[in-house]
């Protein structure tokens, strides 16, 4: 019962934790939309007084800032951020229109991310030391070196058009988001990054686990290096990859604006740059906030879960 207590106390200090983190974020948020330099109501363009102070009425701009502050705060915990000054429509429609190709494109990239960065990371440490490791830690090197932007210029030059003129057909668009194949190199210049720092974190740990103690106990009864490495070794190298997720899913999210640009995925990636152009900055922070609680929610999700799975981890506070 004194575990329970404690897990389930644990549980709350993490979510009254995430509360405070969306708070802080909501305000900076609103603060910094409001340094910005420029007019989001006129823009460039020449707009009469009258017209002018009709547009700040109707975004709630004419307000004292501190009142729009508590207003936006109040609306946002609810899931409204407000009218887009460019189209015209409520933000949270918006991203709920695009959220969904945004949520695909980043599952896949973390299915392959976390699935290729362990089974790469792995089949290192097995082969320490030959032609495996060197190709695999080359991956790796590679993944973190070259930004996903330029992953994905070479992947829609080398594989999208050339390979589509070496077939005489389109098996990879080179833009868009219709169809499996139109899916598969968006989600590989996504995942490369973390599938690198995954596959060198599982490599190190799996090191470790090959030379413990419990392991050479298992050599020594004549065990089997398969049955060693799948029954014993996998499944405790495995766990400092948990606690990786959460850095993982922000690579992904903030990797993820520049790839469905560079590949025209009408995901929110897409509409946060195209509002950072037109200064909608109802739409910049709607955008930022809501990718901010996705982050903040995913992160506790994984806090959560590894205090439930590792047992060597105490929801107390202490490690034992």
């Amino acid at each position: 019962m004194g575990k329970r207590k404690q897990l389930i106390k644990y549980i709350l200090q993490r979510f009254l934790y995430a509360f405070v983190t969306i708070l802080v974020l909501i305000v900076i948020t609103f603060l910094m939309m409001h340094a910005l330099p420029g007019d989001p109501i006129s823009g460039d363009k020449a707009v009469s007084p009258a017209v002018k102070a009709a547009l700040q009425a109707k975004f709630g701009l004419d307000k004292p800032m501190f009142e729009q502050l508590i207003i936006y705060i109040s609306n946002a915990l609810r899931g409204d951020f407000g009218a887009s000054i460019k189209y015209g429509r409520d933000v949270s429609v918006i991203l709920g229109t695009a959220f969904p190709y945004s949520a695909e494109l980043g599952l896949r990239a973390m299915i392959l991310a976390v699935f290729g960065g362990v089974a790469i990371g792995s089949l290192s440490a097995v082969r320490r030391g030959s032609k495996i490791d060197t190709f695999g830690m080359g991956i790796a090197v590679l993944g973190v070196s070259v930004p996903n932007f330029i992953v994905a210029g070479l992947l829609q030059y080398f594989v999208a058009l050339q390979f589509n003129k070496l077939t005489g057909t389109v098996v990879f668009p080179i833009t868009g988001w219709e169809g499996e194949m139109a899916k598969v190199l968006p989600s590989i210049a996504l995942c490369l990054s973390p599938l690198a720092s995954i596959s060198r974190l599982m490599r190190t740990s799996m090191l470790d686990v090959l030379s413990s103690d419990y392991i050479k106990t298992a050599k020594a009864k004549g065990l089997s290096e398969k049955m060693i490495i799948f029954r014993h070794a996998l499944r405790n190298a495995c766990m400092p990859v948990l606690t990786v997720l959460g850095p993982t899913i922000a690579s992904i999210l903030t990797g993820s604006f520049v790839v469905e640009q560079v590949f025209s995925i009408p995901g929110m990636g897409r509409y946060f740059v195209t509002s950072i152009k037109e200064q909608d900055y109802t739409m910049i922070a709607g955008t930022t906030i809501f990718f901010g609680i996705f982050l903040i929610v995913s992160i506790l999700v994984v806090d959560i879960l590894y205090g439930v799975v590792d047992p060597r981890v105490n929801v107390a506070g202490k490690k034992e």
